[in-house]
């Protein structure tokens, strides 16, 4: 870069009359202003962003969250809605069953609320498709590779995966949940024989069908692994390119360990150049 009127900022320096980068990465302008945006970095959080971190600690009114960050993040017990769905108060009592919501090691989904005085993260859980997150894998990517979009959330109908492609480069890849809508209001109980029968009934039913079908788990290892891929070439992780991906392992990898191997790579970055080619054909 030449030195111009405009200011330069982080990863630039003046050297010999001209203004240079210190780092890799793209150059941005904002006005006057000249910084260059760092390719590897880490999680550089913003207000609003769909974050999947992993419950470290259980402290009073709060859980501790590690989402790649340089500091952990808080989810208060006042920012989520509890497992009823009532909206309440929350109690001594709530206190006291934290555990039974989240615990340790527990994978959840949050958004960024705000940011703390200490430079940590305040997270929020009140709606629905936030929450606990179980029956499949995290992955850990590099940040960079998931750029911010309008939908981070994803029913792959096809498969019965539900992909969340957090903005901190944590993935998640599970089996699809039914969303269901528990924000109701309180109703005085009334006891009746029936009604806890079946209660109990449904409730077996369920813990009788709590597996994973084969199926399932297969689809989830073979686009965990696709993602495997796009990361360790460089490539951005967008819905897209994932399911290009994955058509394209059922095709050439019967087997879902061979897409970890060195023949699968070069038929991805093969691809990903042809789809790149015709990008900038059609630009012209």
């Amino acid at each position: 870069m030449r030195k111009t009127q405009d200011c330069w900022g982080h990863g630039t320096t003046e050297l010999e009359g001209e203004v240079v980068a210190t780092v890799c990465g793209v150059i941005e302008r904002v006005n006057k202003l000249v910084y260059v945006r760092t390719l590897r970095a880490r999680y550089k959080p913003e207000v609003g962003d769909i974050i999947v971190g992993r419950v470290i600690e259980v402290a009073a009114k709060r859980w501790r969250l590690e989402i790649n960050f340089s500091q952990d993040a808080v989810l208060m017990l006042s920012s989520m809605n509890l497992p009823d769905g009532i909206q309440r108060r929350r109690t001594a009592v709530d206190e006291l069953n934290m555990r039974s919501i989240f615990e340790e090691n527990d994978v959840i989904c949050a958004e960024v609320r705000d940011f703390m005085r200490d430079g940590s993260l305040q997270l929020q859980a009140r709606s629905q498709k936030y929450g606990k997150l179980e029956r499949g894998q995290m992955l850990t990517i590099s940040p960079y590779l998931v750029k911010r979009r309008k939908q981070h959330f994803h029913q792959l109908e096809q498969y019965g995966i539900d992909l969340i492609l957090g903005c901190n480069g944590f993935i998640w890849v599970g089996e699809h949940v039914e969303t269901k809508d528990n924000m109701v209001e309180d109703e005085p109980s009334k006891p009746d024989i029936q009604t806890e029968k079946s209660r109990t009934s449904m409730t077996l039913e369920e813990q009788e069908h709590t597996y994973t079908p084969l199926e399932t788990r297969q689809n989830i290892c073979r686009i965990a692994n696709a993602i495997r891929v796009l990361s360790t070439l460089g490539f951005s992780i967008t819905i897209d390119v994932i399911l290009e991906t994955v058509d394209l392992s059922t095709s050439k990898c019967p087997d879902i360990h061979d897409m970890l191997g060195a023949e699968f790579f070069v038929l991805v970055a093969e691809k990903e150049a042809e789809r790149r080619s015709l990008t900038t054909r059609k630009k012209r």
